[in-house]
C-alpha cells in the first residue's frame, strides 16, 4: 500500500497538507477496504437512481457504472492497489474512478455523503454476516440432531446415558442424546436471534446524505430496493448515526459464542483421563512438544477462549456509541473491526464442531457406570416412597438418610442390605433399591421435553421436521 500525498476529496477548505500521523492515525482502509464489494454496490445502485430521477444523463451514468465494474473486478482478482493516503474504502474507489473515466466520476457523489455511504455499506455487511451465521449455526444444529439421532441406539441397542449433573455434581442419569438436543435448542434460538436483528436492520440509509437528507429529487425506495433492503430508513439523522444494528449482531454473536463455550468446557472435561467419556478425534486434536503421550483439545479450548474476544466486542462497540451525539462522529471509525472479527471467529468455531462432533467417539460403558455412581437414583427412590402415599419431604428425608449411610460406608444404594433399608423405612427394601437402575431412572421421565427415550426421540424428530 503506497503513502504518496495528493489532493484530498474534500481539500477545497484547507491551506495546508494533513500531518503524516494524523494520515495514520486518521486512515480505517487497513480494515474497511473489506467493504470494498458492498461500496461499490451501493455507489452503483446510487448512480443508476441518478439516472432515473434526470440528475445524471444516461451517458453519464453508463461511464460511471463501467469504471464501477472494472473496480469491482480489480478488487475482486486483489488487483487493487489500496493507498493510505485516500484513507478510507469510500474515497480509494471514488478516485480510483476519477483516475480511470475522469471528472465525471465526481458526479457520483451528488445527492450523497460519507456518512451515508458507510452506514449503507456497513448495513449490507452486517446483514449478510447475520444471514451467512443464521445459516452455519442451522448447519451445526443439524449435527447436534444427527448426533442425538445416532445415540438413541448404542452398539447394544440402547440408548446411551450419561451423567446429569448440577453444580458439576452427579444428578440424575439422562440420555446423551439428550445432552445433544439441549444444545440443538440453544443453537435454534442463536440461529432466530441472527434473523431476527437481520430483519430489523433490513433498511437502507442510503439518501440520508450527512444527517439531514438532500434537496435532490432523490429515490431512496429504489436504491433501498435495488441493495436487497426491504425499505430506507424512516429518519435520516438516525439513519446515518445509529450504530445499534451492529450492537444486535455483536449482541447475538455474544450469546452465541457463550453456548459455544459452555459446550467446549463440557467436551473438554469429558475427554480428559478422569472422566474418559468420549475421544476426540486425531484431527482436530493436537499434541505436546515434551510428553508424547498428550492429546489436547485445542478446538474446543480455543473456541472457549476466543467467546472473551467476542465479549469484548461488543462491550466495545457499547463503550464507542454511548457518549456520541447525533449524527455521525468519526468515533464511529471504529464499528467495524469487531463485527469482522466476531464474524469471522464464529464462522470457522461453527464449522470446527460441525466436522468434529460426529468423529468424535462416545463411550457408552463408561457414561453409563458413571451415571449410575454418585447415587444418581435416589430421587427415583424418594418419587417410589410418595407414589405410596408418603409425604414427599419425609420420602426425601428418608432417602437422604440411606445416602448418607452408604457414602460412609463406601456403598451404593443398590449395596444395602434388606434390614438396612428397610429400618429406614418400612415401605423399602433392598429389592426396590436394586430395581432403581440407571436405565428404569431414564424410562420414567415421560414428562414433555423429558429424558426419556420417547420424548427425547419426539424432540429430534420435531427438530428435523423445523429443520427440512
Amino acid at each position: 500500500m503506497t503513502q504518496r500525498q495528493e489532493t484530498k476529496l474534500w481539500g477545497g477548505r484547507f491551506a495546508e497538507a494533513t500531518d503524516g500521523l494524523v494520515e495514520l492515525f486518521n486512515a480505517s482502509v487497513p480494515f474497511d477496504q473489506r467493504l470494498a464489494e458492498q461500496d461499490i454496490r451501493g455507489s452503483l445502485a446510487h448512480v443508476a437512481m441518478l439516472g432515473q430521477v434526470g440528475i445524471l444523463s444516461g451517458e453519464e451514468v453508463g461511464q460511471i457504472e463501467e469504471g464501477l465494474e472494472a473496480i469491482l473486478e480489480d478488487v475482486r482478482a486483489g488487483d487493487f492497489e489500496w493507498r493510505l493516503d485516500r484513507e478510507d474504502v469510500h474515497m480509494n474507489v471514488e478516485a480510483a474512478l476519477r483516475d480511470r473515466i475522469g471528472p465525471v466520476a465526481g458526479k457520483l457523489h451528488t445527492a450523497r455523503s460519507r456518512n451515508d455511504q458507510v452506514a449503507v455499506d456497513f448495513r449490507l455487511f452486517t446483514k449478510e454476516a447475520a444471514l451467512d451465521l443464521a445459516a452455519k449455526t442451522r448447519a451445526l444444529r443439524a449435527v447436534m440432531v444427527g448426533e442425538a439421532e445416532k445415540h438413541l441406539s448404542s452398539g447394544a441397542g440402547e440408548p446411551v446415558i450419561l451423567p446429569g449433573y448440577t453444580h458439576l455434581q452427579v444428578a440424575q442419569p439422562i440420555l446423551l442424546s439428550h445432552w445433544f438436543m439441549a444444545y440443538a435448542a440453544m443453537l435454534e434460538r442463536d440461529e432466530g436471534r441472527f434473523r431476527d436483528a437481520a430483519e430489523r436492520m433490513d433498511e437502507s440509509p442510503l439518501g440520508s446524505s450527512a444527517l439531514a437528507g438532500t434537496p435532490w429529487p432523490i429515490d431512496r425506495h429504489a436504491t433501498a430496493q435495488a441493495l436487497g433492503f426491504a425499505r430506507p430508513t424512516a429518519n435520516s439523522l438516525d439513519g446515518v448515526g445509529s450504530r445499534d444494528f451492529a450492537l444486535e449482531f455483536l449482541s447475538a454473536c455474544a450469546i452465541l459464542s457463550a453456548h459455544l463455550s459452555r459446550l467446549s468446557e463440557e467436551l473438554i472435561l469429558y475427554s480428559t483421563f478422569e472422566f474418559g467419556f468420549l475421544t476426540l478425534p486425531d484431527s482436530h486434536t493436537t499434541g505436546s512438544s515434551i510428553m508424547p503421550q498428550k492429546k489436547n483439545p485445542d478446538v474446543s479450548e480455543l473456541a472457549r477462549g476466543k467467546a472473551g474476544r467476542v465479549f469484548g466486542n461488543l462491550m466495545g462497540l457499547l463503550t464507542v456509541v454511548k457518549g456520541t451525539p447525533l449524527a455521525y462522529n468519526k468515533d464511529l471509525q471504529e464499528d467495524k473491526e469487531g463485527v469482522f472479527d466476531s464474524y469471522d471467529t464464529l464462522s470457522i468455531v461453527l464449522r470446527l464442531y460441525g466436522d468434529m462432533l460426529p468423529k468424535s467417539t462416545w463411550h457408552a460403558a463408561v457414561t453409563k457406570a458413571a451415571a449410575a455412581r454418585g447415587f444418581s437414583t435416589a430421587t427415583d427412590l424418594a418419587d417410589h416412597l410418595a407414589r405410596s402415599g408418603v409425604p414427599f419431604r419425609e420420602a426425601h428425608e428418608v432417602v437422604g438418610g440411606l445416602v448418607g449411610l452408604a457414602s460412609r460406608t463406601g456403598r451404593q444404594l443398590w449395596d444395602l442390605t434388606d434390614e438396612e433399608v428397610r429400618a429406614a423405612h418400612p415401605q423399602l427394601s433392598a429389592e426396590i433399591t436394586r430395581a432403581m437402575t440407571v436405565e428404569e431412572s431414564v424410562k420414567a421421565r415421560q414428562s414433555y421435553g423429558g429424558t426419556a427415550p420417547e420424548q427425547v426421540r419426539a424432540q429430534a424428530e420435531a427438530a428435523r421436521t423445523a429443520l427440512s
